[in-house]
This record gives structure tokens, sequence and C-alpha cells, in this order.
């Protein structure tokens, strides 16, 4: 194994020694899908003299609460960190805790564990979605564990009635890291509306659809719903939009606890206002784009993602399209990582697992042995550019280019 390692990082160097300059018609892996209406209500919310969290941003939270349906409360946040932050602390999650979550996730889900003095206990995934595993969750339960964030990967849903079912068994909370799970759907529900304590959703650049920073805190409490609006801004007792515009004398206000800087700008708002009114068009655009690739790269030494279990009402919001290269494709990962770049392809790797990152490995003593799940498929994924501008020629560049390099 040190051998092919060592054939393969000769090679990988050799090509990038050899590489031409990036072609000018470079396709990126993710792209924003901004047009004139996000401009113009931008413009419009600079215009109107409030900028910051306002009445653009009681809109979104409005709009975005109408979508999901149900009987939830929506607060919005300057990102899907701060949300799982403010998630865990409305949940007293503190030191000597123990919160359980996937090591193939971003490093953001287990910072905000950390945030409050809590331990994050990492689990491996299970090996067709790549969502945390279940038996890794109940193998992973302590005297201390208190919570369970599960991500549903690439924007397929984990199994949420076993998860559920388990965490009631154990006395344990559920915060689900939506941030790629925007629309969603659960056996006909959306992502949002299950029986979880608190779901968050991310509006980053490169998701289902955007704010350009920005998150959306989703839940059925309405005590959780009260903390979490209190300390996203500074725990201060009074609204500050209440305060700002009122006609009467309204200056008076008590900081009853010690909240954070967490809030939603009107500007941010004003864009998520026009995002959500495409999102069922960019959902069916993925949809498009990944049943395409289905069916365009079936035959190549590629592992394709999963797709949702329609027949149960499930949906797949494909955020990423991720594929894992076969062990008989010739070549490794990395190497064809840097041949799509040399041919003007963007492509990335979602995630390097956690357990490799050196702030966990270090601090929780964590080794690759312990998640040969999540290791095993790290060695051979990359996410393929999927993105709602992307037109039907530009992936079939993608396609060309696959086949010319492994059929």
């Amino acid at each position: 194994m040190a051998e092919h390692h060592e054939s393969e990082a000769a090679t990988v160097a050799a090509a990038a020694a050899a590489a031409v300059t990036e072609p000018a018609s470079f396709l990126p892996f993710a792209l924003p899908d901004i047009d004139e209406a996000e401009i113009e209500a931008v413009v419009a919310c600079l215009r109107s003299g409030w900028v910051t969290t306002g009445p653009a941003t009681r809109q979104f939270e409005q709009d975005f609460k109408t979508y999901l349906g149900g009987e939830v409360e929506t607060i919005s946040v300057n990102s899907a960190t701060a949300g799982l932050h403010l998630a865990l602390e409305s949940l007293g999650i503190g030191p000597g805790d123990e919160v359980i979550v996937p090591t193939l996730t971003f490093t953001a889900t287990a910072e905000v564990v950390r945030y409050l003095g809590a331990r994050p206990v990492f689990v491996d995934v299970e090996p067709e979605r790549m969502n945390l595993s279940i038996e890794a969750v109940e193998a992973a339960i302590t005297p201390r564990t208190r919570a369970v964030l599960p991500v549903h990967y690439a924007g397929l849903a984990c199994d949420m009635d076993a998860l559920l079912a388990l965490a009631r068994r154990h006395g344990l909370r559920v915060v689900e890291d939506a941030a790629h799970a925007f629309p969603t759907r659960y056996k006909g529900r959306l992502v949002g509306t299950l029986e979880s304590d608190i779901t968050v959703f991310s509006f980053y650049a490169n998701k289902t659809m955007t704010t350009g920073e920005g998150g959306m805190v989703v839940t059925r409490d309405a005590e959780l719903a009260r903390r979490i609006r209190l300390m996203r801004l500074h725990g201060i007792s009074q609204d500050a939009f209440n305060r700002y515009v009122s006609r009467t004398p309204a200056w008076y206000y008590e900081v009853v606890a010690a909240g954070f800087k967490y809030n939603l700008t009107d500007i941010a708002s004003s864009i998520g206002i026009q995002q959500l009114r495409k999102i069922d068009r960019f959902w069916q655009r993925r949809e498009h784009l990944a049943r395409r690739y289905h069916e365009a790269l079936a035959g190549l030494p590629l592992q394709l993602p999963p797709l949702a279990d329609t027949a149960n009402g499930s949906t797949h919001a494909w955020h990423l399209y991720v594929v894992r290269l076969a062990p008989e494709a010739g070549m490794g990962r990395d190497e064809l990582i840097l041949k799509l770049s040399q041919r003007g392809i963007g492509t990335s790797v979602h995630f390097i697992p956690l357990h490799r990152q050196p702030v966990w490995r270090n601090s929780c003593e964590l080794s690759a042995s312990q998640f040969p799940i999540a290791e095993a498929c790290y060695e051979r994924i990359l996410s393929l550019p999927l993105y709602t501008k992307m037109s039907d020629a530009d992936q079939d560049r993608v396609i060309a280019t696959l086949r010319e390099l492994l059929a």
C-alpha cells in the first residue's frame, strides 16, 4: 500500500509539473444563481435606509416558515454555524456533556460543541449514503451523552425514524445539521418539519439557495425559539428593530443573558426572499442534472451516489453530486482531480474527515482505524460540478472528460 501511494504521488507530481495555464473557460465546481431580482432587492434595501436586521429579515423568516408549513418557528442567523451553536446552547449543552457527530462532515458540526465546553464524540458513517451510522451512534452513547447532531450528507436525509427512536430510548436531544438538505424530503415530509428538537439550514454561497452568508434555525418548541432569539442578539430583552422604528420613546432595554452577535442583515435577507421564491425550480434543475450524470456515467469505474427512495416520498436536495472512484480506475482520486482541473473542470472533496484534522485528531485522540468506512470513502470521493446555472452543454463537457480519462 505504501508503494502504491508513493507511485501515485509521483504521478500526480509529474502531472502538476507539466500542467498548462488554466483554460479561460474554466468550469467551476459551484456557482450561485443570482439574477436581476436579487440585485434589485438589494438596491431597494439599501435605498430603504434599513440594512441590518429589520423588515426584510422578518419577511424572510415568515416566508421560510410558510414554505416549510407546519407549526414551526423560524429564526434567521448569520451562518449555519451560528445556528448550530445557538441550538445546542438553547438545549443547555455545557461542560461535561457529550454530543455525537459524524466524522465525515465540515468542522463546524463539531466545533460548535467545543464552543460550549462540551465534548464532540465522533462516529463512523454508512457505506452507501455516507450519513452517520445508527449502529455507531448507539455504540457511542455513554451516561454523559446529551445530544446527537446528524448531517444529511450531500442532501439525502439520514434514517431519521431509526435515529429519533434511538434518541427517545436514551433521552437524547436531536439537532439536525441540514446545511445540505434544503429542500430535502424524508418520507414525504420536508426536513425541518420532522420530530427532531431543532433543524439548522445553511445559505452559504454554494448551497441550494444563498444569502451570501446566513442560515435559518427551525424548531417547534416555542421556549427553545425564545431562547435562540434572545441569544442571537446580545441577550437583549427587547427587539432592536422595534426600538429603532417605534414612534414613541422605546429606548429602554435590558441585557438578560450574555448572548452573541448572530443576527442576519436585511441585505442578506432581501437576497434570501428572492432565492426562496425560486427554490422549487432550483431543485428541479439539480434533480435533472443529477439524473443526467447517473445515466451518462453508468459503466465507468465510478460508484455513483444513491438516489432518494421516491416510492416513500423522499427526495434528494442534490447540494452535492459525490462519486467514488473505483479501484480499477487506473488512477487515484487526487490524480483524477488534477487531470480534470488541467482540462478546465473544477471539483472538490466533501470532506476530509474530522478524524484526520489535527485539532480533532490530537485533542480527541482519534485514529483512522476507528472510522474504517469514512476512511475508505475519503480515499475515493470527489464532488463533480453541480449548480443550477450549469447548462446541459457544461455537464456534457464534464461527462466527456470523465469518459476520456476513465473509459
